[in-house]
């Protein structure tokens, strides 16, 4: 039998005289883009590239497109996806996280904030955002557009949608801002060339900003907190603390710590305290857990003056007996700072309080305090009486619990600077070394060799939360 001819073999394999259903099978593994491709090699694959379920699994994975929405909408899957990617194409890539993101923090704050839903404000226009770009000479990264897309911000008030935070003596509740908010705030002076605000805080004046260039020590579209330097002649030198790398880093994991419980809600509105989950200690019937925040806005480097506060939590056992309630009476504290100092504070009750815990009780309260290095680190004991006992005092563990300003992070350019002999300190210390202990010392030296450098003129450090 002869070997089949190359025309053969080409009429054997074409596309036109396979089977529909595997052609559609191979199909629904291409990408939008490869699918839109195949409309173009033939007429068979442009009919069978249109049909219309292919498109279903790109609009659900880009636009976030429900079967409800669909039926709203009284158009086939590829009209969809078409007609959206027509308004927000240039978002593709961040849409859907984004969409989810704010889906996800709306679901949320229903059901705990309630008030704070009616401050969000509609989604922006696209020329809207057009037009501030011409406005500030400034491209607006993509990933931030695209939130303004979904949600053009929140009104100014209280609660912030970013969050709160709340001393005896000192108050920060954080709005996000809407476009054209956030233009009017665009900076050009010494120390914040080239940012926009994100946030304002009505009670401290402060805000979070992004850097839309990377001048000024600082990467482009990274965003951060501003922190005055205290004694700082040239405004450039302002402490900056770094808090995310990119607007969709910053949002998405903001809106996670939210939804997933790790800050607290306290009065209808969102606190900005991180809990350890391993920061819990029990003792007999009570358990004592930690939650912390630092405050770069309270904080500075020359003097150095770290600012942290926690609120601690203080819960008895409903299964505990009526008779093991309780009533504390004093506290011990011994504070370590990173240079192995230590303090030892004791006195009676808590703020000023003397609280009463009986089965299926909770005590919370706040309270505060500085170092003079990076990080520290307290731990403890309450000590109580029964009320059914008066004689019987017992001490209840406060579990050690570490504050730590985020590690300091040179900018590129200044990495440069620094002497060869020195340059060992950037690489030869393990991450699997990096226990909390061993960190706060070794970040503590660095501290140190940075502000003996600053003072030498080896170069000018910027200290950043990465």
């Amino acid at each position: 039998m002869a070997a089949p001819s190359d025309v053969e073999l080409s009429q054997t394999l074409s596309l036109e005289l396979l089977p529909t259903d595997p052609l559609l099978l191979i199909l629904s593994f291409l990408d939008y883009r490869d699918l839109v491709s195949c409309c173009y090699l033939n007429r068979r694959l442009n009919q069978l590239s249109s049909h219309d379920p292919l498109w279903k699994r790109h609009c659900k994975k880009y636009w976030l497109i429900s079967e409800e929405e669909k039926s709203r909408r009284n158009q086939s899957w590829r009209a969809i996806f078409i007609s959206t990617y027509s308004d927000l194409g240039r978002y593709i890539h961040y849409y859907a996280t984004l969409k989810k993101a704010w889906d996800d923090l709306e679901q949320y704050l229903g059901q705990w904030c309630p008030r704070m839903i009616s401050s969000l404000k509609e989604s922006v226009r696209e020329e809207d955002l057009d037009a501030v770009e011409a406005q500030i000479r400034c491209k607006l990264p993509d990933d931030y557009r695209c939130s303004f897309r979904i949600h053009n911000g929140q009104k100014l008030v209280v609660p912030g949608l970013m969050g709160s935070m709340a001393l005896s003596n000192h108050y920060r509740s954080e709005d996000l801002l809407d476009i054209d908010t956030a233009a009017g705030g665009f900076q050009q002076r010494l120390g914040l060339k080239q940012c926009l605000p994100l946030t304002f805080c009505i009670h401290t004046g402060l805000s979070q900003y992004m850097a839309l260039e990377s001048v000024e020590g600082r990467n482009k579209y990274e965003i951060f907190y501003q922190c005055p330097e205290q004694m700082a002649r040239n405004p450039s030198t302002i402490v900056m603390f770094i808090t995310g790398t990119s607007y969709l880093e910053w949002f998405t994991s903001y809106v996670n710590k939210v939804v997933t419980g790790g800050y607290p809600i306290i009065r209808d509105q969102i606190f900005r305290y991180v809990h350890d989950k391993d920061c819990v200690a029990t003792t007999e019937d009570i358990t004592v857990s930690v939650s912390t925040s630092f405050l770069p806005e309270l904080s500075s480097v020359h003097p150095p003056h770290y600012f942290f506060t926690y609120r601690i939590r203080i819960e008895m056992s409903k299964d505990a007996l009526p008779e093991n309630a309780c009533q504390l009476e004093s506290r011990y504290w011994r504070i370590t700072n990173a240079k192995g100092d230590v303090e030892e504070v004791q006195g009676p009750g808590v703020v000023g309080e003397f609280p009463v815990i009986s089965p299926g009780k909770v005590y919370e309260y706040t309270s505060c305090t500085t170092f003079t290095t990076t990080s520290g680190y307290m731990e403890g004991y309450y000590t109580f009486h029964c009320l059914y006992n008066k004689d019987r005092f017992f001490n209840v563990t406060i579990p050690r619990f570490h504050m730590v300003c985020p590690a300091f992070r040179f900018p590129q350019h200044e990495w440069q600077q620094i002497p060869m002999d020195l340059q060992w300190m950037k690489m030869k210390i393990p991450q699997a070394l990096m226990t909390p202990e061993i960190h706060v010392q070794c970040w503590t030296f660095l501290h140190l060799w940075m502000l003996s450098c600053h003072t030498l003129g080896i170069f000018s450090p910027t200290v950043c939360i990465s």
